[in-house]
């Protein structure tokens, strides 16, 4: 097979949005290009560093007598999903980084965010793509939830931002997490 100059890409988020979050039970796409289901919320601008998945296996290596390696037995597989959220004042960013439950008002009238242990719950999560040649690409996490938030800074030089890592476990049939891509049409 050539090399092939147009198989080559950058992935920038759709212009309507790209990373959404909905509830467990909501209907998980399966595919590029059908419309979300009312269930998701967008959550706005991301960083410029966009998104970093880490598909990470770790393995044991069995050795025989003499040295040689003889086997290789995976002994755990981890799927990790990181970006920095940066708009601050949107509702549903701050449900999803404190948890539903933590966060009530609106910011016109006023927000109340609930700082505390209260653990996290799985949902839904998409991250939509538009690739080389307007190529779309999604990814579906169906059942994630945020497993780390890195450092808030305020500073008069930068966007507030969360950085979240978001923990990929697998759905009903194993899968931690599903990727859709389908040309432009012309």
């Amino acid at each position: 097979m050539a090399n092939t100059v147009t198989n080559v890409t950058a992935g920038k988020p759709k212009v309507t949005g790209a990373v959404y979050r909905a509830p467990l039970g909501s209907t998980i796409p399966t595919d590029a290009t059908t419309a979300l289901a009312s269930a998701y919320t967008c959550l706005g601008y991301c960083s410029d560093a966009g998104l970093v998945n880490s598909n990470a296996r770790e393995n044991q290596e069995i050795k025989a007598w003499g040295g040689d390696t003889v086997l290789n037995i995976q002994t755990s597989k981890t799927d990790t999903f990181k970006l920095t959220l940066i708009e601050a004042l949107n509702v549903d960013v701050l449900k999803a980084v404190f948890g539903d439950t933590n966060v009530s008002g609106t910011l016109s009238a006023g927000i109340t965010v609930n700082v505390n242990a209260t653990e996290l719950t799985d949902s839904i999560w998409v991250i939509d793509m538009v690739m080389r040649n307007n190529a779309l690409k999604r990814i579906v996490i169906p059942v994630g939830k945020i497993t780390e938030l890195g450092d808030t800074t305020y500073s008069d030089s930068a966007a507030v931002g969360y950085d979240v890592t978001i923990g990929a476990t697998p759905d009903s049939s194993g899968n931690t997490h599903y990727e859709y891509i389908k040309a432009a049409t012309t």
